[in-house]
Protein backbone atom coordinates (compact mmCIF):
# COMPACT_ATOMS: atom_id res chain seq x y z
CA UNK A 1 0.00 0.00 0.00
CA UNK A 2 1.58 3.16 -0.67
CA UNK A 3 0.09 6.18 0.71
CA UNK A 4 2.72 8.52 0.92
CA UNK A 5 0.79 10.65 -1.78
CA UNK A 6 -2.75 11.28 -1.00
CA UNK A 7 -4.81 8.87 -3.29
CA UNK A 8 -7.59 11.73 -4.81
CA UNK A 9 -10.28 9.43 -6.81
CA UNK A 10 -12.51 10.78 -9.11
CA UNK A 11 -16.01 9.05 -10.47
CA UNK A 12 -18.27 9.72 -13.18
CA UNK A 13 -19.77 13.08 -11.52
CA UNK A 14 -16.86 13.89 -8.82
CA UNK A 15 -13.80 14.58 -7.47
CA UNK A 16 -12.92 13.54 -4.00
CA UNK A 17 -9.68 15.56 -2.86
CA UNK A 18 -7.71 17.11 0.25
CA UNK A 19 -9.40 18.74 2.71
CA UNK A 20 -7.50 22.51 1.78
CA UNK A 21 -7.39 25.76 4.17
CA UNK A 22 -9.36 27.51 1.54
CA UNK A 23 -12.04 24.86 2.29
CA UNK A 24 -12.43 26.57 5.62
CA UNK A 25 -15.97 27.97 4.79
CA UNK A 26 -17.71 24.98 3.73
CA UNK A 27 -16.03 23.33 7.02
CA UNK A 28 -18.16 26.15 8.94
CA UNK A 29 -20.96 25.62 7.19
CA UNK A 30 -21.15 21.75 7.21
CA UNK A 31 -20.02 21.32 11.02
CA UNK A 32 -22.45 24.01 12.09
CA UNK A 33 -25.26 24.24 9.88
CA UNK A 34 -28.56 22.35 12.44
CA UNK A 35 -29.96 20.42 9.33
CA UNK A 36 -26.66 19.15 8.21
CA UNK A 37 -25.91 18.29 12.21
CA UNK A 38 -29.87 17.55 12.69
CA UNK A 39 -28.54 13.55 13.67
CA UNK A 40 -24.61 13.82 14.44
CA UNK A 41 -23.50 15.04 18.02
CA UNK A 42 -20.10 16.72 17.23
CA UNK A 43 -18.33 19.87 17.96
CA UNK A 44 -19.69 22.96 15.72
CA UNK A 45 -16.70 25.00 13.56
CA UNK A 46 -18.45 28.76 13.33
CA UNK A 47 -15.42 30.42 12.74
CA UNK A 48 -13.02 30.61 10.77
CA UNK A 49 -10.42 29.76 13.33
CA UNK A 50 -12.66 26.80 14.41
CA UNK A 51 -12.53 25.72 10.74
CA UNK A 52 -8.92 25.99 10.75
CA UNK A 53 -7.83 24.20 13.51
CA UNK A 54 -10.32 21.39 12.59
CA UNK A 55 -8.97 21.41 8.76
CA UNK A 56 -5.27 21.34 10.31
CA UNK A 57 -6.36 18.26 12.79
CA UNK A 58 -7.92 16.34 10.16
CA UNK A 59 -4.95 16.88 7.75
CA UNK A 60 -2.31 15.88 10.36
CA UNK A 61 -3.73 12.49 10.73
CA UNK A 62 -4.10 12.23 6.83
CA UNK A 63 -0.82 12.90 7.08
CA UNK A 64 0.15 10.10 9.70
CA UNK A 65 -2.23 7.68 7.80
CA UNK A 66 -4.55 7.57 11.36
CA UNK A 67 -7.55 8.45 8.66
CA UNK A 68 -8.33 9.26 5.10
CA UNK A 69 -10.51 12.35 4.60
CA UNK A 70 -11.67 13.49 1.09
CA UNK A 71 -13.58 16.60 0.19
CA UNK A 72 -16.65 15.87 -1.78
CA UNK A 73 -16.47 18.29 -5.22
CA UNK A 74 -18.25 17.86 -8.21
CA UNK A 75 -15.83 17.52 -11.53
CA UNK A 76 -15.00 20.78 -12.81
CA UNK A 77 -15.74 22.80 -9.97
CA UNK A 78 -13.54 22.53 -6.82
CA UNK A 79 -16.05 23.89 -4.45
CA UNK A 80 -16.07 21.47 -1.44
CA UNK A 81 -19.45 20.21 -0.96
CA UNK A 82 -19.43 17.27 1.07
CA UNK A 83 -17.13 15.12 2.80
CA UNK A 84 -16.91 11.53 3.48
CA UNK A 85 -14.04 9.46 5.56
CA UNK A 86 -12.19 6.36 6.80
CA UNK A 87 -11.40 6.72 10.53
CA UNK A 88 -11.14 5.02 13.40
CA UNK A 89 -8.68 2.62 12.21
CA UNK A 90 -8.01 -1.11 14.06
CA UNK A 91 -4.92 -1.02 15.66
CA UNK A 92 -4.23 -4.25 12.75
CA UNK A 93 -5.62 -2.19 10.41
CA UNK A 94 -8.49 -4.42 9.47
CA UNK A 95 -11.25 -2.58 10.55
CA UNK A 96 -12.25 1.41 9.64
CA UNK A 97 -15.29 2.96 10.13
CA UNK A 98 -17.02 5.65 7.30
CA UNK A 99 -18.07 8.72 7.77
CA UNK A 100 -20.10 11.64 5.97
CA UNK A 101 -21.63 14.36 5.31
CA UNK A 102 -23.52 16.85 2.39
CA UNK A 103 -24.59 19.81 1.79
CA UNK A 104 -28.80 19.90 1.76
CA UNK A 105 -28.42 21.43 -1.81
CA UNK A 106 -26.60 18.55 -2.84
CA UNK A 107 -28.61 15.69 -0.95
CA UNK A 108 -31.01 12.62 -2.44
CA UNK A 109 -28.90 13.13 -5.71
CA UNK A 110 -27.22 10.07 -5.30
CA UNK A 111 -23.81 11.91 -4.48
CA UNK A 112 -23.13 10.37 -1.70
CA UNK A 113 -23.80 6.82 -2.74
CA UNK A 114 -21.33 7.45 -5.61
CA UNK A 115 -18.55 8.72 -3.42
CA UNK A 116 -19.24 5.64 -0.81
CA UNK A 117 -19.25 3.14 -3.64
CA UNK A 118 -15.56 4.27 -4.44
CA UNK A 119 -14.75 5.01 -0.79
CA UNK A 120 -15.17 1.34 0.33
CA UNK A 121 -13.62 0.31 -3.32
CA UNK A 122 -10.51 2.18 -1.95
CA UNK A 123 -10.75 0.52 1.65
CA UNK A 124 -11.08 -2.81 0.55
CA UNK A 125 -8.92 -2.84 -2.00
CA UNK A 126 -5.92 -0.35 -1.57
CA UNK A 127 -5.91 -0.85 2.30
CA UNK A 128 -6.94 -4.24 2.22
CA UNK A 129 -9.44 -3.59 4.64
CA UNK A 130 -11.63 -6.82 5.96
CA UNK A 131 -14.50 -4.37 7.31
CA UNK A 132 -15.87 -1.08 7.13
CA UNK A 133 -18.42 0.28 9.91
CA UNK A 134 -21.10 2.81 9.94
CA UNK A 135 -22.19 4.55 13.03
CA UNK A 136 -25.44 6.42 12.24
CA UNK A 137 -28.59 7.66 14.22
CA UNK A 138 -31.57 5.68 14.45
CA UNK A 139 -33.63 8.26 13.37
CA UNK A 140 -31.92 8.79 10.42
CA UNK A 141 -33.93 7.60 7.87
CA UNK A 142 -31.35 9.05 4.74
CA UNK A 143 -28.39 7.34 6.22
CA UNK A 144 -29.53 4.28 7.04
CA UNK A 145 -31.06 3.92 3.21
CA UNK A 146 -27.76 4.80 1.95
CA UNK A 147 -26.09 1.91 3.86
CA UNK A 148 -28.71 -0.59 2.94
CA UNK A 149 -28.14 0.61 -0.53
CA UNK A 150 -24.94 -0.15 -0.85
CA UNK A 151 -25.00 -3.78 1.50
CA UNK A 152 -23.94 -2.61 4.62
CA UNK A 153 -25.85 -4.75 6.79
CA UNK A 154 -27.64 -3.67 10.57
CA UNK A 155 -25.43 -5.12 13.14
CA UNK A 156 -28.66 -5.93 15.55
CA UNK A 157 -26.01 -6.98 18.71
CA UNK A 158 -23.83 -4.31 18.94
CA UNK A 159 -24.36 -1.17 20.67
CA UNK A 160 -22.15 2.40 20.58
CA UNK A 161 -20.92 3.24 23.99
CA UNK A 162 -20.42 6.84 23.02
CA UNK A 163 -23.87 7.44 21.80
CA UNK A 164 -27.17 5.09 22.56
CA UNK A 165 -28.93 6.83 19.72
CA UNK A 166 -26.31 5.25 16.86
CA UNK A 167 -27.28 2.00 15.22
CA UNK A 168 -23.90 -0.07 13.80
CA UNK A 169 -23.47 -1.01 10.33
CA UNK A 170 -20.78 -2.83 8.74
CA UNK A 171 -19.90 -4.17 5.28
CA UNK A 172 -17.32 -6.90 5.00
CA UNK A 173 -14.88 -7.36 2.28
CA UNK A 174 -15.53 -10.46 0.57
CA UNK A 175 -12.31 -10.99 -1.21
CA UNK A 176 -10.83 -11.01 2.54
CA UNK A 177 -12.83 -14.48 3.27
CA UNK A 178 -11.55 -16.29 -0.06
Amino acid sequence: MNTSQFPEIKTDRLLLRKLKYSDWKEISFLRSDETVNQYVDRPSAESQEEANNFIKRINENVDLHRSFYWCISQLGNNEMIGSICLWNISEDRKTAEVGYDLHPHFQGCGIMSEALISILHYGFNNLNLEKIEAFTHRNNESSRRLLLKNNFVLVEYRNDDDNENNVIYVIENKQAKR
